[in-house]
């Protein structure tokens, strides 16, 4: 390989730039004079990943409106950015991660540069900007790479070749969940933990209603790890009356402290609002052996087998959601069965499998194979 120029927005501990990390790490070996492209605003994995790192303008606000405008303006500046490196080799590839750096798909058609899409959503909003980075995808990209099947039938963009490749997990994450025991209870506790942003449609109201349901269990807490600072907790929580056995932490470097912990891991994603195109957080979970509940559409489905892994739950459905969740409480030995299988389950999410299956689609798109 030679010369791939990465590209992404807003580095923060999400899937996304985890995957992004994976893609850099696998390639890493083979390349010479790549360098990364990374949205000034936030901190993340994507601050130490063993290449050169080029800061360009982005600032998230308050304001949706001012969001939207912000980014906007972001990909001008990273246009100009790029079409001013003069260090950046003709035949590099640029690697867009995530649909939304759109100014390096302009710089790369533009450029004459091959571009490849590594694409991880599919809930966009508003509807016309999703549908102006679908096209913008559609007329610059060389290949578009999905997480999953369920992502690419979904976001199919036509006329552009697309490839899944599934995700993986870091070797030393992988080898901490080796060494890890997973426990029904933790100190007389089941503990339920869910990840996710602080967003309505990642689950959060259901995930208060399902604490509400379970306060009179004295023997069940809730952690919730938000992707937000202290600041966004309590903006988001302002004016809410929270559950005694819920706790909410911020943001963190060691995510792996909760796996260890946990009884039970929830991704509630509101299958109409928002559809999860793998579920990292689904991954990690069965890695330390934790039983998961999910939703019933999206990459997650391909994750688990329901009644081995976990169980698939709309989380707008509170009585199925209280329902499967006592279940697991009061059987010890059903949560044991499905940790060793969701043990095994994750075996086939190596970084191995993973980095063979991304340097192979980069260096078809540089031998003019797509």
């Amino acid at each position: 390989m030679n010369n791939i120029i990465f590209i992404h927005l807003l580095n923060d501990y999400s899937g996304s730039p985890k995957v992004l990390k994976d893609t850099i790490r696998a390639v890493h070996p083979h390349m010479t004079r790549s360098k990364l492209y990374l949205g000034s605003s936030g901190d993340g994995v994507l601050s130490d990943c063993d290449i050169p790192i080029t800061k360009y303008w982005y600032q998230r606000m308050g304001c949706k409106i001012l969001t939207l405008f912000s980014y906007i303006l972001s990909q001008i500046v990273l246009f100009f950015k790029l079409l001013t490196d003069h260090t950046i080799d003709k035949s590099a590839i640029i690697y867009v991660n995530t649909l939304l750096p759109f100014g390096a798909a302009f710089y790369g058609s533009l450029t004459g540069r091959k571009v490849i899409y590594h694409i991880h959503e599919i809930s966009i909003t508003p509807t016309p900007l999703k549908y102006f980075l679908m096209t913008i995808a559609r007329k610059t990209s060389s290949l578009n790479i999905y997480v999953s099947d369920t992502h690419m039938q979904v976001l199919r963009i036509p006329n552009v070749p697309a490839i899944r490749v599934y995700n993986a997990l870091d070797p030393d994450f992988i080898d901490r969940a080796r060494k890890s025991t997973y426990l029904h209870c933790h100190d007389g506790y089941f503990n339920i933990l869910m990840i996710a942003s602080l967003r309505d449609y990642k689950g959060v109201p259901d995930l208060l209603a399902l604490a509400w349901s379970l306060h009179g269990q004295t023997d069940i807490h809730i952690d919730l790890v938000v992707n937000d600072d202290e600041e966004t907790i309590a903006r988001y929580f302002e004016g809410r009356n929270l559950p005694p056995n819920l706790s909410i932490h911020p943001r963190t470097t060691n995510i792996a402290a909760y796996y260890v912990r946990a009884s039970l891991v929830l991704n509630l994603s509101r299958p109409d609002q928002w559809v999860e195109t793998f579920g990292l957080t689904i991954l990690e979970a069965m890695a330390f052996g934790v039983p998961v509940i999910v939703p019933p559409v999206g990459g997650p489905t391909e994750l688990i087998d329901v009644g081995v892994h976990g169980f698939m739950v709309d989380s707008r459905d509170q009585a199925d959601l209280l329902k499967r969740v006592l279940q697991l409480h009061a059987d010890p030995d059903l949560c044991l069965r499905m940790s060793r299988a969701c043990r095994e389950r994750a075996k086939d999410f190596s970084p191995e499998s993973f980095a063979s299956n991304v340097t192979s689609a980069i260096n078809q798109v540089w031998n003019s194979q797509i």
